[in-house]
């Protein structure tokens, strides 16, 4: 298997890059969310929506494969003096199947290592502490 730089793609052909990422699980359901964040999208910024095919899904590509995420909500945040500069793009999806949550956090630590992000947990206090 040939080792390949893991990629985020709204639109083929255009890779995305990822500022921050939030994991959680619904702890009554076991559902667990995604929720990936972008300061910008290349897509948008070079107006590539018009002439590259959208797939209504995100692409999520590494050595093993191609994961097809199709977002239950992306949503634009813009700010600024005039309110309309892109501040980020938040786009979430759920996943249900433990091997498929297995197989996202490979990508996720791939895409981590490639692009020098680190992951770290948020612990919430069970009212006692181990010191």
């Amino acid at each position: 298997m040939t080792s390949q730089t893991p990629t985020i793609q709204f639109f083929e052909g255009i890779s995305e890059e990822l500022s921050n990422v939030s994991l959680r699980r619904n702890r009554n359901s076991g559902v667990r969310s995604v929720l990936m964040m972008f300061d910008s999208l290349k897509a948008l910024e070079k107006f590539n929506s018009f002439t590259k095919r959208s797939s209504n899904a995100m692409l999520l590509t590494d050595e093993e494969g191609v994961i097809r995420v199709e977002p239950s909500s992306v949503q634009f945040l813009f700010g600024g003096p005039e309110g309309d500069e892109l501040q980020r793009v938040e786009c979430k999806f759920e996943i249900e199947q433990e091997d498929h949550w297995e197989r996202f956090m490979r990508f996720m630590n791939r895409y981590a290592e490639a692009n020098g992000m680190a992951y770290s947990e948020t612990e919430k206090s069970q009212g006692s502490s181990n010191n």
